[in-house]
């Protein structure tokens, strides 16, 4: 296993669509077991491909508290969302940055597991911020996309300095 470099706002990779999956080959499976890795050294609830670089549409998660729920989802659909609330969010690529957001606090989810199944899942509270929040990353947005220009703008040139400095 190998722990992935995480790509960093505003890396346009972040941006990109990520591709269904069909093939389930060993190479997927060593693949999810990096991203874990990756997720959990971060430290991370969640991880998509498209933060690591990767267009295939899998993510990883864990919303326990002992880290012991590891859950994949692959080409992930949200069946139902309800339940607006206003919740507090941040993202390893928008590192050391948090903003109140609004996000379904229930979610219906259709996925994929890492052998191919098919399996539907009902979320609420964290774990369902979580899936929408990879489901997004997944769609080349990022949480920041749904704050204001202002706020977007300000976390963009903070975290371009904070580049600047890490490369003196």
């Amino acid at each position: 296993m190998a722990i992935l470099d995480i790509l960093h706002h505003p890396d346009p990779r972040l941006r990109e669509v990520a591709q269904p999956i069909t093939e389930f080959d060993d190479e997927l499976q060593t693949f999810i077991d990096d991203m874990f890795e990756t997720m959990y050294a971060a430290p991370g609830v969640g991880l998509a491909a498209t933060q690591v670089g990767d267009t295939r549409r899998v993510a990883v998660m864990d919303c326990s508290e002992d880290k012991n729920q590891p859950m994949v989802i692959i080409n992930p659909e949200i069946l139902q969302a309800d339940e607006p609330q206003i919740m507090e969010e941040g993202c390893l690529s928008v590192p050391g940055i948090s903003d109140k957001v609004t996000r379904n606090n229930h979610v219906k989810l259709r996925a994929l597991d890492r052998d191919g199944n098919s399996y539907e899942l009902q979320a609420e509270g964290l774990l369902a911020q979580c899936i929408q929040h990879e489901i997004d990353h997944l769609d080349g947005k990022l949480y920041i996309d749904k704050l204001s220009t202002l706020k977007r703008d300000r976390i963009r040139k903070k975290l371009q300095k904070e580049q600047r400095l890490a490369t003196r």
